[in-house]
């Protein structure tokens, strides 16, 4: 009897299922990267360099409102994978229709708010001088998809949970080869300006759902969620509350930073430099598509394994998934490192921009080699539910070391102070991660053999 892709998370060697699981969602994140990467170039050839910074004010705020969406996936993924693990698929269902109503309630809620308070929200995240007129625009018409855009997130996850990888990364890949499609047509033949670039966005999110959609109605899903499983339960909400809080938290601190970051470049630097930064921004979701392929990849395998209690598989998950990730960061780096003359000249022909722009990306990438350890760290935690220590390691880099930098070094040493905090943050989130994992696979899955 040929068994199902759920039941092969817990037949199939590690290395091969690893891959399996990864590659689908490395391609999904890269091609998803690609999309923002060609979509700035587009913005910055078409429209200036302003519209980069203001498209990068937007950013946070839409996606920390996306992110309600993410988190409440992926705190339901881990649930998934232990129910399936378990054999359970009742709960697993029931799991997924409360992830689709927390979802959308929460997400149309908080943009409502973001709507109505949108002239003292964009100033906040940087969007002040002349970025003002073009954030605005932008924002509006992108806030009106987030939703969407949230749900999207939320069902890749579960998608992944269940072991269909494939199926997560075509979720992906559709709106990213949409959103270029209608970018072109908006911006450079209509000639919409922000205002088309902001719509190509916002449709984009529709092409995504409506696939979502598609495979869950139509396709070879196990969660097969009945109208009953819509109706929230208390125990499951907490749950998936506490699992996905480590992702919405993340994704805050990403925001709050996103904020510090625009302003004290605003006033050391000026415009150009948080030109700048959105372009190192841009990269940096490039640059790490490998290593969130492969924590993605990870997350369904550790869960399934844990739940059936298979502990030697889950070591060694953990320990082929951190061998990878540092690999092909090293790679990304090498990179990075030499070509980091020529890429800003990619994204805009601003002289200042050109200047800042190498030491900044060489500073900044410095230690991308090693942060495959710190997100592996924290979603072994996420995919096991353990909420508490997934959610300190999500906390360690941007909470406790890197928003603390942002206030001592810039004073000191001023734009550039905001580019070595990023290695240093890195450094030493990484080494609390590497205590807390080793300690909790000898409690967790040495001793339990």
């Amino acid at each position: 009897m040929t068994k199902s892709s759920t039941e092969l998370l817990g037949s199939l060697p590690i290395p091969k299922l690893l891959i399996q699981q990864a590659i689908p969602a490395s391609i999904g994140i890269l091609v998803m990267s690609l999309n923002i990467l060609i979509d700035t170039i587009f913005v910055g050839q078409w429209i200036g360099s302003n519209a980069i910074a203001a498209i990068n004010v937007v950013l946070p705020v839409s996606f920390f409102i996306a992110a309600l969406g993410m988190s409440i996936g992926i705190g339901g993924a881990s649930i998934i994978s232990r129910s399936l693990g378990e054999q359970n698929s009742a709960r697993a269902s029931h799991t997924f229709g409360n992830q689709i109503t927390l979802t959308l309630a929460l997400t149309v809620l908080v943009v409502l708010f973001g709507v109505a308070f949108v002239d003292q929200i964009i100033p906040l995240f940087g969007g002040k001088g002349a970025l003002f007129s073009y954030a605005r625009t932008y924002y509006l018409i992108v806030m009106y998809g987030v939703p969407v855009l949230a749900f999207c997130m939320m069902a890749n996850n579960s998608i992944r949970a269940e072991g269909k990888p494939k199926n997560a990364m075509y979720a992906m890949l559709l709106p990213s080869v949409s959103n270029l499609l209608l970018d072109y047509l908006f911006i450079k033949v209509f000639d919409w300006g922000m205002t088309g670039a902001a719509w190509a966005t916002t449709l984009s999110y529709g092409v995504c759902a409506a696939y979502i959609i598609y495979f869950f109605v139509f396709g070879n899903s196990a969660l097969k969620p009945s109208l009953k499983n819509f109706s929230l339960q208390r125990d499951l909400v907490l749950e998936i509350a506490s699992l996905g809080s480590v992702t919405l938290v993340r994704q805050a601190m990403v925001s709050i930073t996103v904020l510090l970051v625009n302003n004290i470049l605003f006033a050391f630097g000026g415009e150009a430099s948080i030109t700048v930064y959105a372009i190192i921004s841009r990269m940096l979701m490039f640059a790490t598509f490998p290593i969130f392929g492969i924590t993605q990849g990870f997350l369904p395998i550790a869960g399934y394994n844990y739940g059936a209690k298979n502990w030697e598989r889950v070591r060694k998950s953990i320990n082929i998934s951190i061998f990878y990730a540092t690999a092909l960061a090293s790679l990304v780096f090498i990179v990075i490192f030499f070509f980091s003359e020529s890429i800003p000249q990619i994204f805009s022909n601003d002289v200042e921009v050109s200047k800042q722009a190498p030491l900044a990306l060489r500073y900044v990438f410095l230690a991308l080699p090693i942060v495959g350890i710190q997100l592996i760290g924290a979603a072994y935690f996420q995919a096991i539910g353990k909420a508490t220590p997934a959610l300190l390691l999500t906390l360690s880099r941007q909470g406790f070391f890197f928003i603390p930098l942002l206030f001592i070094l810039p004073p000191y040493f001023g734009v550039t102070g905001v580019w070595i905090a990023f290695p240093i943050a890195d450094l030493l989130s990484t080494l609390v991660t590497i205590y807390f994992l080793n300690r909790a696979v000898r409690k967790e899955l040495v001793e339990k053999d």
